[in-house]
């Protein structure tokens, strides 16, 4: 599948899940923080899906740490909701890549929350390396 006929069309891992009383502040709304945790379970099952775990990372000796983190709360999202995270890698730089987010109420489609997170590549003593080439040439 191509867009625009040129390029692949990108991966996107789709984890779902179902939001937790645990999850929801006294209003009964999913308290903000947890779409941060949500965005870990994307990023982890889309590395996954690719064939790069974190534990096969960090037996390699790299990190991913974040160095940049948005979110874009649009409607709230509700305890026993199925949320599906939608989850897209690209590059940044050799030693950079982000993803992108988008998690969406299953029961309607709604799209409750958009983010994204920017990573650095280090190494085990902390100093900034590039991406291995076959990670690489799944984000782009």
């Amino acid at each position: 599948m191509t867009i625009s006929g040129s390029r692949p069309a990108p991966r996107v891992s789709r984890p779902v899940v179902r939001v937790r009383y645990a999850e929801t502040d006294r209003m009964g709304v999913v308290y903000y923080a947890n779409y941060l945790v949500w965005f870990e379970v994307g990023r982890t099952e889309w590395l996954r899906e690719a064939g790069w775990t974190y534990r096969a990372m960090e037996d390699e000796g790299l990190a991913l740490p974040v160095i940049d983190a948005r979110c874009e709360y649009r409607t709230g999202a509700r305890y026993d909701d199925e949320l599906e995270i939608r989850t897209i890698g690209r590059l940044v730089s050799p030693a950079r890549l982000a993803f992108d987010y988008e998690v969406v109420r299953r029961a309607d489609g709604v799209v409750v929350a958009t983010g994204q997170t920017t990573h650095a590549t280090l190494n085990r003593a902390g100093r900034p390396v590039r991406l291995p080439a076959r990670v690489k040439e799944l984000l782009t």
